[in-house]
């Protein structure tokens, strides 16, 4: 999520309630995820198994909750938990705005773009031309959908990121990531019925041009599907995945987060993928590995099981 306006370190510490090292006139200019960062963004990290990631990432500051070292040309907010100081600033950056509309006073719509009967726009949104939005399609706040983007009946766009806290006192309970995030789908994309992308925790979640998905399709938080990728029916992909371009998942198929699929990749029905995938391949079974390799497999099984 970028800022309206550059915060200071120093400002923003203070507005915390955080002690903090590094130039204090430093900007920060954005906040996001550790897997999405620039330079200028704020992350956080609150777990040691990850405090090395984040202090060599692209982001200038980090809060954390642990004082060490401040690496060169970095700021550090030091806190006793991070988590809710991150939440604390997404909400004052991007906090929740409702309407009550069936289209938001301030979303813009472009020319010959058609909306039927039962559509939802929220706050901020952006739609381009020419696009179709089928009955009761739900477009949450700052979506932005591009030009020739055909939606069809009772899909959601930019619904809350599945992003939880468990905390333990003074009862155990999971604690809410605010969601500050996006959809942003490009021109001449296509998304079946019911059919459920959520935002971005800080950063976007991206379908990009020509592609086409069939109904019933899930994607999580921060998911990024590359150009003309095409997925058929009940196909789930975890938060955070990034999908390269010109891929084919057919029916079924459970891709686990934080993934990287490369170019040119067909997943096989009912597939599960909990690994990457390498460009120019095609994968079967679960866990999937290359489908001719699972072939071979199989027959082997069968032979072993008829006892020849």
């Amino acid at each position: 999520m970028r800022l309206p306006e550059p915060i200071t370190l120093s400002d923003l510490a203070n507005w915390l309630g955080v002690s903090y090292a590094g130039n204090a006139d430093a900007p920060v200019t954005g906040i996001n995820e550790i897997h999405k960062v620039v330079p200028g963004d704020l992350t956080f990290v609150d777990f040691h198994k990850y405090y090395d990631k984040a202090l060599n990432s692209d982001a200038t500051f980090i809060i954390i909750n642990k004082e060490v070292p401040c690496p060169e040309g970095k700021g550090l907010l030091f806190s006793d938990d991070p988590f809710r100081d991150y939440v604390r600033l997404t909400k004052r950056f991007r906090p929740v705005e409702h309407s009550l509309t069936p289209v938001a006073p301030d979303a813009q719509i472009g020319a010959g773009t058609v909306l039927y009967p039962g559509v939802y726009i929220g706050p901020n949104v952006t739609i381009g031309e020419n696009c179709v939005l089928h009955p009761n399609v739900v477009v949450y706040g700052h979506a932005v959908i591009s030009n020739n983007v055909i939606i069809h009946a009772n899909t959601v766009l930019g619904s809350d990121a599945f992003y939880y806290k468990k905390r333990q006192q003074p009862e155990s309970y999971f604690d809410k990531m605010h969601t500050c995030g996006r959809v942003v789908i490009e021109d001449d994309v296509e998304i079946g019925a019911a059919c459920t992308i959520d935002s971005g925790v800080s950063g976007d979640t991206v379908i990009r041009k020509g592609s086409k998905l069939d109904n019933h399709i899930h994607l999580g938080h921060g998911v990024v599907l590359g150009e003309r990728t095409l997925i058929a029916a009940q196909v789930g992909i975890g938060g955070k995945t990034v999908v390269g371009n010109d891929c084919i998942f057919w029916g079924q198929v459970g891709i686990s987060k934080t993934l990287h699929i490369g170019d040119n990749v067909t997943v096989l029905a009912q597939s599960g993928v909990g690994n990457d995938l390498e460009s120019g391949k095609s994968y079967f079974g679960s866990p999937a590995i290359e489908a001719r390799k699972a072939w071979r497999e199989m027959a082997r099984l069968k032979k072993l099981a008829a006892g020849e």
